[in-house]
């Protein structure tokens, strides 16, 4: 711990300076910031509204201190780089300068995934060989194992979506322990899942594609699949695994040969950024989080720099409202959460909620938390006005208690942008970001999300155009944010009236709840959550990870 703690004074040091230089030597104008003044933003002080005091100005202006840090990190700040050493640094240098917030670092270790080389699948039905395209037909997983194979290993189907031993008994051709690879469809459960059950059987490799089941699910995804796995774990598009699924199924000889390298770098130390108000009872606890890191592709600026940024001003002027005499006090302690490593499976937040499991301390128990808000891509150019849907929520994996509050969370959102006169559109509660871990535990959660890579309708472009004036539609039929784990998700990749919108409704939420008499009481009505408990199908998860780490925008389910 000594070791780390020094590291990470370093890094901090090291960052604060170089992002000085940086100001100073590129002098850089991005996204829709004409200038960028140097100073801390200028509050309003005679405001006493958390919605009113949040600004365009203030969100931008994290933005800008993102792409700089992304800028001179080689173009990313995922986990285990510099650049995500940088954001976390940048997030506690920030809280602790600007505001009278409790701010700590919350370390952890976790296996870092790498991928060295570009993979080659070859698949082979009958004979006929396919060369596969890297990232357009196949991708490699998280923590896949590696395969050097000159031998095409033969494929066996495994019916319906893989998450039962039924499933496996019942594949198609038999499966052959220490033979056969995989063939798995997407759904149900989650990809760690699926893996776990590979290993129990003996798969030699897993392929995992998608279900083709809407417009987003026909393509490529990034996932994670068991730390444990030690073999080779592809995702494939729709197209390539339904055809290599059908073959099977009627007989045909399918096989595949994998090549590809990767590396688990174990005991890589990172961390979570905690920030508590000073006041309000630590015995119930609003937790408000986001996503630290990024892909390894590009800067995160959308995915998930507005997240990020959007808790730092929500932060700083609830920080600033609470020091103000006239404006009505919290009662609950707000703890803002910046988790890391998302982007490798939920991975800090899951930690997070397992040692408040574990916790016997008051205030860093998991009994003290009342609910969490979940603030992931917020800022997508072509958005939404995205609510998560606590109507959505799986029975078979959200415990009861969990559900009549999530969904007032919805009607809360949604209110919102009804008193605005805004659209908005509800989207899956399938545990596909970070308050996953919170929800599975039976905390109440809900939040916000301007879209990925599924695609704006007709109906959401004319329903847009007419509410929010014509031309603010955004694009039809076109992608929410076309740059989604890419190298083009940089500060031009925003959109900064949308953006600032969803962030007003994430400040509005949040002032609603947090001068609530009891919240407690409103969050979870004890006739409602006594009726599902007779009637719920609720099941435990198969493990901590289960339906957690999921992904992409996030899920595998």
């Amino acid at each position: 711990m000594v070791t780390i703690m020094n590291y990470r004074v370093f890094i901090s040091l090291f960052a604060i300076i170089t992002v000085g230089l940086t100001r100073e030597t590129l002098g850089m104008v991005v996204g829709e910031v004409n200038s960028h003044n140097d100073s801390p933003t200028i509050y309003n002080s005679d405001l006493t509204s958390l919605v009113d005091s949040v600004t365009k100005e203030q969100l931008l202006e994290h933005l800008n201190q993102l792409q700089i840090i992304a800028t001179n990190s080689g173009g990313t700040r995922a986990v285990g780089t510099i650049g995500f050493d940088r954001t976390i640094d940048y997030i506690y240098d920030y809280l602790t300068t600007h505001t009278n917030l409790e701010v700590k670092y919350e370390y952890f270790t976790l296996t870092n995934y790498r991928i060295d080389g570009i993979p080659t699948f070859i698949s082979n039905i009958n004979g006929k060989k396919t060369a596969n395209t890297y990232q357009t037909h196949f991708t490699d997983m998280i923590y896949s194992g590696r395969a050097n194979w000159i031998t095409p290993r033969p494929v066996s189907n495994i019916p319906n979506d893989g998450c039962s031993d039924d499933d496996w008994k019942n594949a198609y051709p038999s499966f052959v322990a220490g033979t056969n690879v995989a063939l798995v469809k997407r759904g149900v459960c989650t990809f760690e899942d699926k893996s776990v059950l590979a290993k129990k059987y003996g798969a030699v490799g897993l392929l995992i594609y998608n279900d083709g089941v809407g417009s987003e699910r026909f393509g490529l995804m990034n996932g994670s699949v068991s730390e444990e796995t030690d073999f080779p774990a592809l995702f494939l598009s729709y197209q390539v695994g339904s055809t290599l699924a059908k073959e099977a199924q009627t007989g045909s000889s399918v096989s595949v040969s994998i090549n590809m390298n990767t590396r688990n770098l174990r005991n890589a130390a990172i961390a979570n950024i905690i920030a508590d108000t000073p006041t309000g009872d630590k015995r119930q606890t609003i937790v408000i989080g986001s996503h630290s890191d990024g892909v390894k592709a590009g800067p995160g600026i959308n995915d998930n720099g507005s997240g990020t940024a959007a808790n730092l001003v929500l932060a700083t002027n609830i920080a600033r409202l609470l020091q103000t005499p006239s404006y009505k006090q919290y009662p609950y302690r707000i703890r803002f959460g910046w988790w890391a490593a998302e982007e490798l499976g939920l991975k800090g937040s899951i930690y997070h909620v397992n040692q408040a499991k574990k916790s016997v301390i008051v205030g860093e128990r998991i009994q003290d938390y009342l609910l969490n808000l979940n603030f992931d891509m917020l800022g997508s150019k072509n958005f939404m006005f995205g609510v998560y849907d606590g109507k959505t929520a799986n029975p078979l994996t959200t415990p009861s208690k969990a559900i009549p509050g999530s969904k007032k969370l919805t009607e809360l959102f949604t209110q919102f942008f009804t008193q605005q006169n805004f659209p908005s559109d509800g989207t899956k509660f399938d545990g596909r970001s970070d308050y996953g871990p919170f929800l599975a535990a039976g905390l109440v959660a809900g939040g916000l999300f301007s879209g990925a890579e599924a695609r704006k309708t007709r109906e959401q472009f004319d329903r847009y155009n007419r509410l929010l004036g014509q031309g603010m539609g955004g694009t039809s039929n076109a992608a929410y944010d076309a740059c989604y784990h890419k190298k083009c998700d940089t500060i031009q990749n925003i959109n900064s009236f949308g953006y600032e919108k969803l962030v007003k409704a994430a400040a509005y939420v949040t002032e609603q709840l947090a001068q609530l008499d009891n919240l407690k009481i409103w969050l979870y009505p004890s006739g409602q959550i006594q009726f599902l408990e007779r009637t719920s199908p609720y099941k435990p998860p198969i493990s901590d990870y289960s339906i957690l780490s999921e992904f992409y925008k996030k899920t595998d389910l």
